[in-house]
């Protein structure tokens, strides 16, 4: 599915993306079955699965080590005037333990957006797990409420194993680019800006001990979608480019 075709998907993908707190929803194996809500952080993936690092002890880890089904619901509060208005994203799959070949992978990607969780990996008994999307349920606010196609939600890019040599050529070779796109789309300016991880829908900067999404305008699957959609924003961002 061209993302371009649901009004609601780019919206609904700078939620996910711009956001690493959410409420897991798990079935209480200690309460037969019953819904259960908590508090977690996640971390987005370079495709658009979602990672928790997780407690063994934790009543959601218990969870889904006896039923793997979950949802995630991640919220937005920019209009106080109404909440109900505000909008929100509920991604439902099967949360299941990171396979220990892909540990070290994960705990570098985590840690780029969630540095603070590296104390944890000194106590025993926390893991990662991974909840890969397979229904997306969208409400932008009154009347903008739809299921959305998880064809994009469950594809895969091909350029993952050379995402840290397309981030530091842009860093070295483009940073004018990087800090143009901060520039423009969150009018921050920041010469020493970099980019710091990619993922199928845009990629992230850190700038001023922050960080910024910055979307594509399609996500980009394959490693020449990925340089087109660089060069598009490249063009289309000149005007703010840094003096």
């Amino acid at each position: 599915m061209n993302r371009s075709e649901n009004p609601y998907e780019k919206d609904a993908i700078t939620l996910y993306r711009s956001n690493n707190t959410a409420i897991l929803s798990t079935l209480s194996q200690r309460e037969g079955g019953h819904p259960f809500g908590s508090f977690i952080t996640y971390v987005s993936a370079q495709n658009r699965d979602l990672t928790v690092y997780a407690s063994d002890i934790a009543e959601h880890t218990k969870n889904i080590l006896n039923d793997t089904r979950a949802c995630i619901t991640i919220s937005s509060v920019t209009n106080t005037n109404d909440i109900q208005d505000n909008a929100r994203l509920s991604i439902m799959g099967n949360l299941r333990k990171i396979a220990d070949t892909e540990v070290a992978d994960c705990q570098q990607h985590f840690l780029k957006f969630l540095p603070e969780s590296k104390k944890y990996e000194k106590i025993h008994g926390f893991n990662f797990y991974r909840l890969s999307p397979s229904k997306v349920r969208w409400i932008g606010g009154f009347g903008q409420i739809a299921w959305l196609s998880t064809d994009n939600w469950r594809a895969t890019s091909q350029w993952l194993s050379r995402e840290n040599g397309i981030i530091e050529h842009m860093n070295q070779d483009h940073s004018n680019v990087v800090c143009s796109a901060l520039n423009a789309v969150h009018k921050i300016a920041d010469p020493s800006a970099e980019m710091l991880s990619l993922c199928v829908d845009g990629y992230y900067i850190k700038a001023q001990q922050k960080i910024y999404y910055i979307g594509f305008c399609q996500p980009c699957y394959s490693e020449r979608e990925l340089r087109a959609a660089l060069v598009k924003q490249a063009h289309n961002f000149r005007d703010f480019e840094l003096s």
